[in-house]
């Protein structure tokens, strides 16, 4: 039989908050944590909104030689793994160090830091950089330097898929596990947050230039006009379930399927997406799952904002489903969209639900618009299947889903 991939450790760094149980009580509170633009000066730009993280000190987690080595985007995921490892009850380097290994996935990379250096390089006195451009703002910078600091020698790698990288981390973290390694951290941090990013991002015609944070993003809205860009995400210990119990571990839920599709259509404007496709990625990872579409529990989306790309994905939904979807229920209205950060906080998110054995309502939409009609949760209510399809499409065509199956929930008055 394969080895069976389980979640034992969270560690989110979002807009939502800092730690697996402060992005869950936004969650369940449902607080929009979106607001203007504080990293760099947005006032010629025509979105000034974004989702980040508040309170965050890169310096909490991090030591000087690191703070000056790499970009904020990793100075978040070194924050989620030092939050993941202690959640897991797993120490700070590992002791079988090609036992362990980290898989994760990035869009953007090192923002921060390469706008930094290329000022200097163009507008500067010395037409300089500094010495860690090279690899500050390199999209694998953060599996480089989890690698080294916390000693995890075993299979490494870095997916970069977009939004979807966030769950294919998860997948590849799987497959990594069955091959013999049994602790993987997986996931993704992002921080698309800089006057060149946001640039780029806009380029695609898909962002709101709403000023109001309160209604500048609402998917499957009515009034939906774009999405909001924001940073973060969070890290997992995926870790064969031999090895966690073990040692006594706490189990969040296992990794059960996934399915992922390339359809190459470019993402623009004039695009509305390959709603066929993915529903393919959905079924595939339903299949390999061994679950009948009728036993989901929660469909949690990837809820882009972008009226056409919303209709794909209804429409994907209910090729899947039929006419009567499970319970759909989306965040990310609260905390902007993260890109590879954002599907990863999307699974923390499931895996939180079933650990406080409440499916969390929908962040929206007030008004679902034409084609988006799903049965969006609109209050809280009890898990039943303690399944969760979580769903993810990558700019240019990457689309990728990922089937959850919770742990039972702890017994009440038991300690967490």
């Amino acid at each position: 039989m394969s080895a069976r991939a389980v979640v034992t450790g969270i560690g989110v760094v979002a807009p939502s908050g800092i730690g697996a149980d402060a992005h869950w009580r936004t969650v369940a509170a449902g607080t929009r944590c979106t607001g203007p633009i504080t990293l760099f000066d947005p006032t010629e730009y025509p979105t000034r909104v974004a989702g980040e993280v508040p309170g965050f000190e890169a310096a909490a987690y991090a030591d000087t030689r690191q703070l000056v080595q790499t970009d904020r985007w990793t100075h978040l995921g070194f924050a989620a793994t030092r939050l993941a490892l202690a959640d897991a009850g797993l120490p700070e380097r590992a002791p079988e160090p090609y036992g362990w290994a980290v898989t994760l996935a990035s869009s953007s990379g090192g923002n921060l830091f390469g706008q930094r250096e290329l000022q200097r390089l163009w507008g500067g006195a010395t037409r300089t950089v500094g010495a860690y451009q090279s690899i500050a703002w390199f999209y694998a910078a953060s599996v480089g330097q989890l690698s080294i600091h916390h000693q995890f020698k075993g299979p490494c790698g870095v997916l970069v898929a977009e939004s979807a990288g966030g769950l294919d981390s998860l997948a590849h973290a799987v497959r990594t596990v069955r091959r013999g390694t049994p602790v993987v951290i997986a996931g993704a941090t992002e921080c698309p947050l800089s006057p060149y990013a946001l640039t780029c991002q806009l380029r695609s015609g898909l962002l709101s230039d709403v000023a109001d944070p309160e209604v500048a993003y609402r998917p499957f809205d009515r009034s939906a006009g774009g999405y909001v860009p924001a940073e973060g995400g969070a890290v997992f210990v995926v870790e064969e379930l031999g090895h966690a119990l073990a040692r006594g571990a706490r189990v969040y839920g296992e990794v059960t399927g996934w399915g992922a599709t390339h359809d190459a259509a470019h993402t623009g404007p004039d695009a509305g997406g390959d709603s066929a496709r993915y529903a393919r990625a959905m079924r595939l990872a339903l299949d390999r799952s061994g679950v009948t579409a009728d036993e989901v529990d929660v469909v949690v989306p990837d809820a882009l904002g972008v009226p056409r790309f919303d209709r794909a994905e209804a429409e994907a939904l209910r090729a899947v489903f039929g006419d009567r979807p499970p319970p759909v229920s989306t965040h990310k209205a609260l905390t902007g969209r993260a890109h590879q950060g954002g599907s990863a906080l999307d699974v923390a998110t499931a895996l939180l639900a079933f650990r406080h054995d409440t499916l969390p309502a929908s962040a929206g939409p007030r008004e679902p618009a034409p084609g988006c009609e799903l049965g969006f949760l609109r209050a809280p209510r009890q898990p039943r299947s303690r399944l969760a399809l979580v769903c993810a499409r990558g700019f240019d065509g990457f689309n990728s889903a990922l089937v959850l199956r919770g742990a039972p929930p702890a017994p009440r008055g038991a300690a967490e």
